[in-house]
């Protein structure tokens, strides 16, 4: 099988950030299942995760965590899933990606201190 084009490419990612943005999981896990890396990031370093996460699709975040998706893996703004979870009110997302071990610290701002603007810092305890 030939490799893709770089536009090929371009188009297969948007594909996979739409899907993840609209939580139609059973369609997004099949690009994995076919080889495609969980962890793939769209132009502005947004994963799959981090999309479902910010758009509040708590089964398809629970399916990309099975799939092995880096809970932690920051996007071109330096933005982290769950504090995206967090400025978004979405509790279930939360509490899902601190399960999984989401880094609390890492990012800009990070989840705790989007916590604390936001008066939420009872769901990271």
């Amino acid at each position: 099988m030939e490799p893709l084009s770089e536009e090929q490419t371009r188009k297969l990612v948007a594909i996979v950030a739409d899907l993840a943005r609209q939580g139609r999981t059973p369609e997004l896990l099949e690009f994995f299942d076919h080889g495609l890396p969980v962890d793939v990031q769209d132009p502005e370093g947004n994963t799959a995760l981090m999309l479902a996460a910010y758009h509040g699709h708590t089964g398809t975040v629970g399916a990309l965590i099975a799939r092995g998706a880096d809970v932690d893996l920051r996007n071109a703004r330096d933005q982290s899933p769950v504090a995206g979870a967090l400025f978004k009110g979405e509790d279930a997302i939360v509490a899902a990606l601190v399960a999984a071990g989401a880094d609390l610290d890492a990012g800009t701002p990070s989840a705790r201190a989007t916590a604390e603007m936001f008066g939420r810092t009872a769901l990271l305890t």
